[in-house]
Formats: structure tokens, sequence, C-alpha cells
């Protein structure tokens, strides 16, 4: 293919496709372009949430009833399907839509050398064919019930007392009806589409680190201060509506503990800070392969605009400074001075050069928007006019 060809081909997506994608298309609950979202976040929270409202009514622990935790003050529940699976979902829209150019700006910024387009290409066909990959999301599913379900829901997350889903026995805790579909239908629903993305992450990751094996044609006076690579950081903000996800799961978690266990906020500060750095390892770890590449481009970059830099302050000051330049050239208006400043321009753009393609905005925003989720958790801790009077004094 030569580089004509490579500009056609198509748009570069982790989310359009695989054994899942193809089975909602047959069910009309998307298109070819995950169109029809509206329809995709109110069909499958309630095919998770809706049955467990019934089965749990007809036991009589929907609001009551002998459970310590009844089914409609499970908040951690109730986050989960109906804030965090559409989210996930809505998630699936918008990095379809921001990161589908990202592989026409390899090409239009020429940063792909000729030599190595075959290899950006099997690059590319490597991504798609992990993403339609029937194996792939076998293994997804049974790692949902043999791992989530079996292991980690019943012995880790699951609270330890009477509760809608688990009754009380001779033989300790029990599922109830209600507890079976929690726990066998709608809880691998929701952890199939969490770690669905954990995969594509993994594609994209994969993805980002075979281009950054090229021979990429990276220009350190690019204006983005990235060598040209500033639109990756687009695939960053992408993913935020992942990361606002992750904070409702977390503030879900915690919210049931403190609603039910006794505990308060402050015990789970490790937990907060420790989700929010795996989130800027999620989200921004990606685009780290880039590094290297980066960090080799602005020692280039700094060595030759400097040695170019040397030669033009030499020849401006034998000329302007040492008079051996023309007598009747006079100095206002002279372009030689313009060419300084934007030599001096040039090279100041090399000198604050990243070696990574994000910003420090882009991490900041990451982070409070992945704890905004929290965020109403301090009413546990204090009353929302304190916490008001709090806030204002400290910003008034």
């Amino acid at each position: 293919m030569d580089k004509s060809e490579y500009s056609k081909a198509p748009d570069f997506s982790i989310v359009l496709g695989g054994p899942l994608f193809q089975l909602l298309r047959r069910t009309h609950l998307t298109g070819d372009a995950l169109d029809l979202l509206r329809r995709r976040v109110l069909v499958i929270p309630l095919l998770a949430w809706l049955p467990l409202l019934v089965l749990s009514a007809m036991e009589g622990q929907a609001l009551g009833g002998s459970a310590a935790v009844p089914f409609l003050l499970d908040v951690d529940v109730h986050v989960k399907f109906l804030v965090v699976v559409p989210l996930l979902i809505v998630a699936e829209m918008v990095v379809h839509q921001r990161m589908r150019f990202v592989l026409k700006q390899f090409l239009e910024r020429n940063l792909v050398v000729e030599n190595d387009l075959q290899r950006f290409d099997a690059a590319i066909a490597g991504a798609f064919r992990l993403r339609n990959s029937v194996l792939a999301e076998v293994v997804l599913i049974a790692a949902v019930y043999v791992v989530g379900v079996l292991i980690i829901w019943h012995h880790y997350a699951a609270l330890n007392a009477v509760t809608w889903y688990a009754v009380a026995s001779s033989e300790g805790l029990k599922l109830s009806f209600s507890g079976v579909w929690y726990g066998y239908v709608s809880l691998p629903i929701f952890q199939f589409l969490l770690i669905r993305w954990y995969f594509r992450i993994f594609i994209w990751a994969r993805f980002l680190w075979q281009v950054s094996r090229l021979e990429l044609s990276l220009v350190p006076t690019h204006p983005d201060r990235v060598g040209g690579l500033g639109f990756l950081s687009n695939s960053a903000s992408a993913l935020i509506p992942l990361a606002v996800a992750h904070g409702a799961l977390l503030s879900g978690w915690i919210a049931s503990r403190i609603f039910h266990l006794g505990a308060a906020l402050p015990d789970f500060k490790i937990e907060i800070a420790i989700f929010v750095i795996i989130m800027q390892g999620v989200v921004a770890g990606p685009l780290l392969v880039f590094a290297p590449r980066l960090a080799q481009a602005k020692r280039t970059g700094l060595r030759e605009y400097g040695t170019l830099a040397g030669r033009y302050v030499r020849e401006f000051d034998t000329k302007w400074l040492r008079g051996t330049g023309p007598a009747n050239e006079p100095l206002v208006g002279s372009a030689d001075i313009q060419s300084l400043a934007d030599l001096s321009n040039s090279f100041d753009v090399v000198r604050t050069m990243r070696i990574v393609p994000v910003t420090k905005d882009d991490v900041i925003r990451l982070a409070a928007l992945t704890l905004v989720p929290v965020v109403p958790l301090l009413l546990t801790m204090m009353p929302l006019e304190d916490l008001l009077k709090k806030l204002f004094g400290i910003l008034f």
C-alpha cells in the first residue's frame, strides 16, 4: 500500500466491533455506528436492575422484611446498575467519536515514515483482530463467572450480613431468588461491561506501543510541544466518562459500608487515593510509551537547534556588532532582528517540549472528575449547611 491508500483506511475504533456488538446490532439495540444510544442506556441497565426489584418485592425484602439491608436501601446496587452501567455505555460513544480519527492523524501529520507504513498497517490489523475476537469475549465471560462472581463477589464484595440477596439459614447465609439473579445475571452483566473496557484499554495500549516502536518523524519545534503527538491527549479526554464511572463505583461501595456497616469516609482515604492513581494509569498510562521517542527527539532538537542558533548569533554578532556588515543597510526594520527572535522562539519550544503527550491540566482534570462522585459522601461527615459554610469560608 502506498501512502494515499493508507489515508483511506477505516476509522480507528476500539469499541466498534466484537461479538457483543454484533448481538446488539441483531437485537436492534445499536446501529453500525453505535447509534440508538438511549435505547441501550435504558434497556441494558433495566435488564440487570428491574428483575431485582420485582423479585425482592415478591420476597418481601424490597423495603423491610428481615433483611438488614433491603433492596431499595442498597446504594451500591443502585449505583452499579443505574449510574455506572449507563456511564460505561455512554463512554463507548464518546470514545468512538473522539478517537476514531487517531489513525488518520498519524498519517496526515506525516508522523509515520514511508518505510514503516506496512508495520503501521500491521498494528492496525492486530488491534482490529483483538477487538473482533470471539475467543477474547468468551474468555472474559469465563473470567466474570469464575473470578468475578465465585471469588471476588462471594469472598470480598458481598456484605457479611443478612441482606435482600442473602438470607439466614441453618448453613449460614444463603442466596435468595433475587440473590441468584443478582449473582448470576445482573452482576455478570455489570462485570462483563467493566472488564471489557479493560480489554479495550489493553488493545489501545498495545496499538500505541507498537506505533511507538516505529521510526516516527517527530518535529521538536511543533507548537503542541510534543513533537506533533498533541492530538493523543484527546484520547485521555475521551476516556473521562470511564473515570467518572469508576468514581461512582467506588462511591457506591463506600456508601454501602458507611450506611450499613457503620464505617466512616476517612476510613477509605487509602482506597480513594489508590483508585485515583489507578485511573491515571488506565487513562493516561498508555501514552507513556512515547516518552522514550519524545525524549530522544527533544535531545536531538536541543542539539541541532543549539548548533543552528550558535552559528546564527555568531554571524549576527559579526555583522551588526563588529561592523563587518554593509554600511548602508539600516538596522531598523532589518529582517535579521526578526529572524533572531523567531529562532529564539523555536529554541524555546524545543526547550519546553514535554516527553509525554498529556498535559498537567489533563491529569488534574482526570483526578478531579474521578473524585466527583465521592464528594456527596462528605455529607455523611457533616450536615450540608456546615459543609457549605466551610467551603464558603475557604473560598471567600
